[in-house]
Formats: structure tokens, C-alpha cells, sequence
């Protein structure tokens, strides 16, 4: 246990808390273990009984600058005392102003604009809608193992978990799912994984799939919820040559990477593709609630009056807190996620050489992702394992989420010092020898 760890986990008021929470909240909340918030710090946080964690999860990517930095909560007071709200049918600074900055370092090549929501899951329908606005076409291709959010359309993709569509058929029809290329677990044997995913579609295209009737394809640059998965190199190009070829939109969902989560503005400057539209929540606010649609101009621009809109859309307390962000992640803190995530892959590395459960290490910048498995069931995902690791580390003072079917992730904010992940690091090797002697 951690010497920050001062009592039962979780603690008295921890669990009065949660007792109260089963009276009057929806159940359906996908809650891992039992921390309760008191308050946060950078990297830190602290829980109602007093006991201290490392927050490598960051509100699931959203506290890309960590829990409460001075400069956005500052951003955010100023903003607060000037007014709390003016609809999206009028105009204000902080709104105007992030989407020129969005159109200076968003990487299409060519100007765009900007559409703002609330949430990820905003920001993809807006996406999807405007696809089919300005192509005049209904189908769509996404990724099996991908997370786009929850609301119909964009429940239609989601497909990291069956759980997550249970009991909601139908959503938009009109969806295709396609492999998403993993060279760690080859679905397409003997094969170069990106190019046999391209080969696919484009057996969709001759036998299943009129291509002139797709759309747009729908992709996370780096998968997320389906287990941190880095496509293989030159995959997003010819993916990007396949849509050019048939007249189909390329939308790049950056929520969970975007924000210079990988070391880079974008996840998709690694492979300097572009795509047509862009979708960004999560890291953008720093934990206010923003999304993002942002599309090339000559798309976008074909939207008339009333086409799409959204009451909160470019709140200005949100809008002020995005533009700080922006501030500390241009900055200096996407570098810092560049080379602290080069130094946490390296520990995860030595950790890996010394543990055969530990299948593969994979990941840019501060997303990481590090896939548990079972060496004697010749490699096979361990499920149980990565669910025990979790929970080890949440009793020793280390918050985690797991990925995919047996994938732990690393998502701390992008200013996460080096000493910071040295103490997760050996608070992660004592969990995993937890599991692994109980298993």
C-alpha cells in the first residue's frame, strides 16, 4: 500500500457517499471501483477520507492539464464574471477567438471552420449529419473495436463493447464496421494488417457496399476504448487515397487523442494525413464540457441558417477554458508529452522484460496502453488479470482504467512530471505482482 493511503479503501465518508449516490443516481454508470473525489491537484487527487492517488486517468483524457491548473481556473473566473451564457445565436470573443485558433492549427491543409457542442458524442453527430448534408449520401464505414459516444448516431459506430448497444437496437442504420488493423493480434493471417483492412474494403466496394452511396469513413487516428491501438504505418494514407478515389469524406475522431495527447497537436500529424472533418472534446476543456466539429471550410460552409445548431454551443466559460488550454499545450505540455510518454514507455518496457504477462507496450505521446496476457494459454488476452491490476492499484493509490479486452491505459495530464511517473511506475509493478500472486 501506499504511505498516502491513510485508511480502508474506500474509507467511512468514501462509502457513505456511494451509499447516498444508489439512492438517487442511474446505476447505468460504468464505475470501476469505489473513489470519491474531494479534490485535485496537477497529478493528484485526493479522496473524502483524506487519502492521496496519482491520477493517471485524468477524467478519461480530460484533464489534459491537470486537476484545476491556475491558469484555466483564472481563464475561467474572468470569463465567469462577465456573464455565464449567451446562446449560439449570437456572438461573443472567447467563442470567436478559439475558432481562429482551431482554424490556425487544425491539419487539414486548407481553411476550415468550427462547430461547438457540449461533448464528444455532440461533436460526432455533428460530424455525421454534415457528411450526409453535403454529400447527399446515407452510409457510412467504422471501425470494430471503436468509441464515438452514445446518443443514436454515433451509438450506431460504437463497438468496443456489445454492452454499450444492448437493449438500444436499431440506432442510425445505414453503419458498416470494418477490422481495425492490429499487427499485435493479426484477424487477416500472413498479411501486412493495414493493407488487408484496405483490401477488405475495397471487397465491400465490388460485392456489398456501393461506394457511391458511402458517406464518409469514420476512424480514430489511435483507437481508444478499444485498446490503444497505433494503426500501421501508411494505413491512414491509404485510407485517406481510398476515400479520395470514391468521393467519400474522411473524419478523424480526436476526441481522446486530439489536444496533444500523443506528442503532437493532433494524433493524425504523425502520419501527416488529413482528413476532411475533425471531431474534438475531452482534453480540449480541461474537464469543462466543449466539443468540437471542425471541417474543411468548403464543406462546412455549405451548412444554410438552421441546419445545425446547439443552445450551449461556444459557452463562454467553456470557450475561456479551451482557450487556456490551448495556452499550456502549445506551451510546452504537448512536448512534455512527447518526451515524458518516451520516458514512461521505456519504464513500461523494463517492467515488461522482467514480466511475460505483459504481451505488448503500445502507444504515442501520454496514450498509452500496456496489453496484459496469458503466457500459458499461448498469449491470450487476461481479462481477470487486467481487471485485478486496476483494482490493486486503486487500493495502493493509483487511478487506471483498462482498454480493449485486456489492455491497461495511461492517460495522465500532459504535464505529468517525470517523478510523477517513476512513483506510478513502482506503484504498477507492486499491483501487477499483487494479481499476479493472488491470482
Amino acid at each position: 500500500m501506499s504511505q498516502h493511503i491513510k485508511t480502508e479503501l474506500p474509507g467511512p465518508k468514501a462509502k457513505a457517499m456511494i451509499a447516498r449516490d444508489a439512492e438517487v443516481i442511474s446505476p447505468s454508470y460504468p464505475r470501476d471501483y469505489p473513489f470519491v473525489m474531494s479534490h485535485g491537484r496537477g497529478t493528484e487527487v485526493w479522496d473524502v477520507d483524506g487519502n492521496r492517488f496519482l491520477d493517471f486517468a485524468a477524467g478519461i483524457a480530460v484533464c489534459a492539464t491537470g486537476h484545476s491548473h491556475p491558469d484555466v481556473v483564472a481563464a475561467v473566473r474572468e470569463a465567469a464574471g462577465e456573464f455565464l451564457h449567451i446562446s449560439s445565436d449570437y456572438w461573443h470573443e472567447r467563442m470567436v477567438g478559439l475558432a481562429e485558433r482551431l482554424a490556425r492549427l487544425a491539419p487539414m491543409g486548407e481553411p476550415v471552420l468550427s462547430f461547438f457542442c457540449q461533448s464528444g458524442t455532440e461533436a460526432v453527430e455533428g460530424a455525421l449529419k454534415l457528411a450526409r448534408y453535403v454529400t447527399g449520401r446515407s452510409r457510412f464505414i467504422g471501425f470494430l473495436g471503436g468509441f464515438h459516444g452514445r446518443t443514436m448516431g454515433s451509438l450506431a459506430f460504437t463497438s468496443s463493447k456489445y454492452t454499450q448497444q444492448k437493449g438500444f437496437f436499431p440506432t442510425m442504420p445505414g453503419v458498416t464496421h470494418v477490422p481495425y488493423p492490429n499487427p499485435y493480434r493479426p484477424l487477416f493471417a500472413g498479411a501486412d494488417q493495414g493493407q488487408a483492412t484496405l483490401d477488405y474494403i475495397r471487397m465491400l466496394f465490388e460485392r456489398n457496399l456501393p461506394p457511391s452511396e458511402v458517406a464518409a469513413i469514420l476512424i480514430e487516428p489511435i483507437q481508444g476504448e478499444g485498446g490503444y491501438l497505433v494503426p500501421p504505418p501508411g494505413f491512414l494514407a491509404g485510407l485517406r487515397a481510398l476515400c479520395d478515389e470514391h468521393g467519400i469524406l474522411l473524419i478523424f475522431d480526436e476526441v481522446q487523442s486530439g489536444v496533444g495527447r500523443t506528442g503532437k497537436m493532433f494524433a493524425s500529424q504523425h502520419e501527416s494525413v488529413a482528413p476532411d472533418i475533425m471531431t474534438l472534446a475531452k482534453g480540449l476543456g480541461s474537464g469543462l464540457p466543449i466539443g468540437a466539429v471542425v471541417a474543411k471550410r468548403r464543406l462546412m460552409q455549405q451548412w444554410t441558417r438552421g441546419a445545425h445548431g446547439n443552445t450551449y454551443g461556444g459557452n463562454p466559460i467553456a470557450c475561456a477554458a479551451a482557450n487556456a488550454t490551448l495556452d499550456l499545450v502549445e506551451g510546452g505540455y504537448a512536448q512534455n508529452a512527447a518526451e515524458v510518454g518516451e520516458h514512461f514507455m521505456a519504464g513500461l518496457g523494463d517492467l515488461a522484460r522482467t514480466r511475460p504477462c505483459i504481451g505488448q507496450v503500445r502507444g504515442r505521446g501520454l496514450m498509452i496502453g500496456m496489453e496484459l496476457i496469458d503466457p500459458a494459454a499461448g498469449g491470450a488476452p487476461a481479462r481477470a488479470l487486467c481487471d485485478a491490476v486496476i483494482e490493486r492499484a486503486y487500493h495502493n493509490g493509483l487511478l487506471l482504467l483498462s482498454c480493449g479486452v485486456s489492455t491497461v491505459r495511461f492517460m495522465p495530464p500532459l504535464n505529468v512530471s517525470r517523478a510523477e511517473v517513476d512513483e506510478g511506475l513502482g506503484l504498477l509493478a507492486a499491483s501487477l505482482d499483487q494479481a499476479l500472486a493472488a491470482a
